[in-house]
């Protein structure tokens, strides 16, 4: 099936060809339309979603089904067909000489076997793909039929369904399904493309200029890329600059890729590389050149979606070069002229631009943020941290929101912060200072490095701090999928910097920096730790509940924690533990129901009269004096590994004991030992978390 529309916005394009696999193979998979073989293969361009499915069953196969209805007694009244009998049988669709009486411990009542056919495949796909198809999340859809309630990103202009070579006749959007698809707009034209079978679908929209197969594309872009750049005559070893990012940009902004090269005046390499790659890469979607030495040169690589002469490509050529001087002139003249401003009189000009309508101005911001940065650096001078407090941090976090008032910024916002570090070098700033307002928006994302100096890390925490209780406070918390001001990815960013830095700063600390703590800040810096845990450092989910139950305070702490438990949890003894552990607190839970647990002691020897007690008292606060030592060093793996010895007695007791004894002096002395046998061994993580089946 291939849905042909106008052009789709590149960013959407690869988690609505997942969806549309992953529903289509849910669709078949629930139907029994999927083979034991069954393979699902997806495909798009800017033009098209497509989905090929190998394996296909023609038919549901048929089922028995057995149903149950009214009581015996009621379906038949004197043994014979009452009207309830006749009520089930016209429903179940058989004769009242096939209903049965069906003995069950509920009682006796009428039953019913009833064989169901299967459905042909292509009346099922008719009836069900377009759902699945119109269910498809876009992140921003569109009405293009008046009066007509379907939405989708884009206008639906052809449809492809084919079982083998017959047309399954489904309906999108007004528009009935064929065997015509179409090919590259340009390269192609108007001619229909006619797919004989799903076998022959890759061919023939290759013979029409479509490359459908985004890993095949990719594949080709890279090549190319390669290939180019290796006849840059003028700059001998040169190397197109990897970016990722834009490698998928241009992926699904094309169809039939190619290839080529531009050059700009050597001149603009006078600006910073910063500013010359964002011009290149966000704004014209041309990859960045650069010499053996790792230096920018000169030139940059355009990919096209389209196939021309040397003529061609020359005329292309040059209006690629004509576009890039004039975006680099604008760069250039902005830079000029937002020299005659020093940084340090822009602070006044930030009382005119806006942080946010019901709080205040980006100078209201920056006086905040120096407020939470003087509390910071206290806290962790006080701890031991080195920082140039006065002269670096403080007069970074002055200047870091004055680039906002820059006609640099202005045109190329994604270099805010960025365009600040570099002012602030070449207006003799410190390096501490420039270097902390350059990095102060990163990390972005999960996979970004962290602010390399001590007064950026803390600069990046104050930041964010400040607008997650500033929103916090005026009812703007992030709630489900909506997070309008990105509170999430800066509460992220602030849990990422505790992690990979040496600032010895709790989340606690960075809690109260603001003045005081908010409960539902807390909550929620917890959950971004979980979720730090969890997807950006892979431990299993039992893991981070069991680790941050016992403190989610100090986040490099939990990580050593999560690491600990991680290479133990596998072996045998460590899962008895964790086993008798949720054991020990299920009791524990149900004697605080009951109120037994408010007036007991420390567990006595004299109170127990048991040897397995005993022992088990005497190992487990022997034992417990050891993890506490280990614990101190942050020695967690060999501290779990002494838990796991405390098996044999713990098993021992649990064979022997029954904790919940008549006599109430003795059961308060078994509760108070396994009340403290779970005080003395939870500090590293809560093993009733690790699931053990």
């Amino acid at each position: 099936m291939e849905i042909g529309l106008e052009e789709i916005p590149a960013r959407m394009i690869a988690g609505a060809e997942a969806e549309l696999g992953r529903r289509v193979g849910e669709l078949l998979t629930r139907e029994r339309l999927l083979g034991a073989n069954g393979k699902v293969t997806t495909y798009s361009t800017p033009r098209r979603l497509g989905v090929h499915v190998e394996g296909l069953v023609l038919a549901q196969p048929d089922t028995e089904e057995q149903l149950t209805g009214p009581s015996w007694k009621i379906a038949f009244p004197k043994d014979e067909p009452g009207p309830a009998a006749l009520a089930f049988a016209k429903k179940a669709g058989v004769e009242i000489s096939a209903l049965k009486k069906i003995v069950s411990a509920k009682g006796e009542y009428v039953g019913a076997t009833v064989q169901r056919k299967g459905r042909a495949a292509a009346e099922l796909l008719a009836a069900d793909l377009p759902k699945e198809v119109l269910s498809i999340y876009w992140a921003k859809n569109m009405y293009w039929r008046a009066g007509k309630p379907e939405r989708f990103v884009r206008p639906v202009r052809w449809l492809v369904a084919l079982l083998d070579s017959i047309v399954v006749p489904l309906e999108i959007a007004g528009i009935a399904a064929g065997n015509q698809s179409r090919g590259h707009r340009i390269l192609h034209g108007e001619t229909l493309v006619v797919v004989g079978g799903p076998s022959e679908y890759l061919e023939a929209l290759r013979a029409a200029y479509v490359e459908p197969d985004v890993a095949t594309r990719r594949h080709k872009i890279r090549k190319a890329l390669d290939h180019v750049t290796r006849s840059i005559a003028e700059t001998p070893g040169a190397r197109w600059r990897e970016d990722e990012a834009l490698v998928e940009t241009v992926v699904h902004l094309t169809e039939w890729p190619t290839v080529l090269y531009g050059s700009f005046e050597p001149e603009y390499l006078a600006l910073p590389e910063e500013v010359l790659v964002t011009v290149m890469r966000d704004h014209q979607k041309y990859f960045a050149v650069e010499d053996v030495q790792g230096k920018l040169a000169p030139h940059f690589l355009t990919v096209l979606n389209t196939q021309v002469d040397e003529e061609g490509r020359a005329i292309i050529r040059h209006g690629n070069e004509r576009v890039l001087r004039s975006r680099f002139k604008d760069a250039q003249f902005f830079w000029e002229t937002d020299q005659k401003i020093g940084l340090i009189n822009r602070v006044e000009l930030l009382k005119a631009l806006t942080f946010q309508k019901e709080l205040g101005s980006y100078f209201w911001k920056t006086e905040e943020n120096l407020r939470i940065a003087k509390n910071l650096a206290g806290i962790a001078s006080a701890k031991g941290a080195k920082l140039d407090e006065e002269f670096g941090l403080l007069r970074a976090v002055e200047l870091a929101k004055t680039d906002l008032t820059t006609e640099l910024v202005k045109e190329f916002t994604e270099l805010q912060g960025i365009i600040g570090g570099l002012y602030a070098r070449v207006q003799d700033f410190d390096n501490v200072v420039a270097d902390a307002i350059y990095s102060q928006y990163t990390p972005a994302s999960s996979g970004d490095p962290i602010p390399s100096t001590v007064e950026g890390q803390l600069l990046g925490i104050t930041d964010r701090i400040q607008t997650i209780t500033a929103m916090f406070s005026i009812g703007h918390a992030p709630t489900g999928s909506k997070d309008p001001f990105a509170l999430r990815r800066a509460a992220n960013a602030i849990v990422k910097i505790l992690a990979e830095s040496n600032l010895p700063l709790t989340l606690s600390d960075v809690e109260v920096a603001p003045g005081e703590r908010n409960d539902a800040v807390s909550a929620f810096l917890a959950e971004r730790l979980s979720f730090y845990l969890k997807d950006v450092r892979g431990f299993a989910y039992d893991v981070v509940s069991a680790v941050l139950a016992a403190g989610a305070d100090d986040v490099r702490d939990a990580i050593a924690r999560a690491e600990a438990l991680t290479a133990v949890r596998g072996s045998k003894d460590f899962l008895a533990i964790s086993a008798a552990f949720k054991r020990i607190k299920n009791i524990l839970r149900q004697a605080a129901e009951k109120g037994e647990l408010a007036a007991l002691g420390a567990p006595t020897e004299s109170a127990l009269t048991q040897s397995e007690e005993r022992k088990l008292l005497a190992e487990s606060a022997q034992l417990a004096a050891r993890v506490a030592e280990l614990r101190e060093r942050r020695n967690y793996a060999a501290a779990l590994e002494a838990i796991a010895m405390l098996r044999p007695a713990v098993d021992a007791f649990f064979d022997k004991i029954m904790v919940m004894a008549p006599e109430p002096e003795l059961r308060a002395a078994r509760l108070a030992l396994i009340q403290s046998v779970l005080d003395g061994f939870s500090g590293i993580a809560d093993f009733s978390e690790i699931v053990v089946a």
